[in-house]
């Protein structure tokens, strides 16, 4: 091969090279807050990395006419031309909204600080996150926090930052409710009914004036008897529950009267209902007295000392000696 045709084929091989034009990308998506050619444009060689000037907000996009491809193609040095004036680019930045809870942890943590209850729950009344990056993961600073214990309220700044994130302030208002746990029915419960372990559940609820007279603890409630019949799932007023009957009225209970070491037992008619330690009166069905008495346990009570039998019209009259055995029934 002579010298002329070698520099030939030389010649033809850098034109094969030359001609090799870069083709548009008609539509792409961005993971990052630039554009760069490569986003633009395929085939570029060394220049794909190449910044070109700054990307849309996550979640946004932009659209690149003809005229300005061409344009940038020029600058860069890009070998391209508009086939026609419909060319263009559509680049879309994909974009999530930022995790409510990625706001309220560091907000609680904040309110912690300047002594709201420990267990709240945060309301951001209107509120519209804001979008980051796909991939992003936000670094969130509160800034400006006032809080205000009597009612709650609060104002803060959220300020966003981290990698693929544009950095924003964002002003918001909210309320901190405290909550507290306290123990309700697991079912409804009858009045009379003696709760157990079992008929109750601990729920979380908000703090407030109408729990203010509601059991707080189990240890409030278990055992006593309800007054009247509480819904599932609804604050036990502590005025609703009472210490179980032991003496229903009407019925036969063992009555006992001491007095130093005699004791005296009989049997009587309960007049009132009561639970252990209440007075009631009691009937003696032998004399029709009536007796003053205290329940001391289911179906039995205890003549008072200083209990008066009062006897109706007609009855047998129930007195006592005293002697230095103690007192008898007579």
């Amino acid at each position: 091969m002579n010298k002329q045709t070698w520099l030939a084929g030389l010649s033809l091989l850098a034109m094969t090279h030359a001609a090799h034009p870069a083709l548009l990308r008609p539509a792409g998506s961005l993971t990052a807050s630039t554009v760069k050619l490569s986003d633009l444009f395929d085939d570029l060689g060394a220049d794909v990395d190449r910044v070109i000037g700054p990307g849309p907000a996550p979640g946004g996009r932009i659209i690149v006419e003809a005229p300005q491809l061409a344009a940038i193609a020029r600058q860069f040095g890009v070998d391209w031309r508009p086939a026609s004036q419909a060319d263009r680019v559509v680049l879309e930045r994909p974009g999530r909204p930022l995790g409510r809870d990625e706001i309220l942890q560091p907000l609680r943590a904040a309110l912690d600080g300047v002594g709201a209850p420990a267990d709240t729950e945060l309301e951001l009344p209107g509120f519209a996150p804001p979008l980051i990056a796909a991939d992003g993961r936000a670094e969130i600073g509160i800034e400006q926090l006032e809080y205000d214990g009597a009612s709650g309220r609060f104002t803060a700044t959220v300020a966003l930052s981290g990698a693929g994130i544009t950095s924003q302030k964002i002003r918001v208002a909210g309320i901190a409710i405290e909550m507290i746990e306290i123990p309700v029915p697991a079912h409804r419960l009858l009045a009379g009914s003696v709760v157990r372990a079992e008929d109750i559940q601990l729920v979380r609820m908000r703090a407030g004036p109408m729990l203010s007279e509601s059991a707080r603890t189990t240890d409030q409630i278990l055992g006593l008897a309800a007054r009247r019949t509480i819904s599932r799932g609804q604050p036990i007023a502590r005025a609703d529950l009472g210490q179980p009957v032991l003496v229903a009225k009407g019925t036969r209970v063992a009555l006992q009267l001491q007095s130093g070491a005699l004791i005296v037992s009989a049997t009587g008619q309960a007049m009132d209902s009561g639970a252990l330690g209440d007075r009631i009166t009691v009937l003696n069905p032998t004399s029709r007295a009536i007796i003053e008495a205290e329940i001391t346990g289911p179906g039995r009570v205890r003549v008072l000392p200083d209990s008066a039998p009062i006897i109706p019209p007609g009855g047998t009259r129930v007195s006592s000696a005293n002697s230095g055995a103690g007192t008898v029934l007579r």
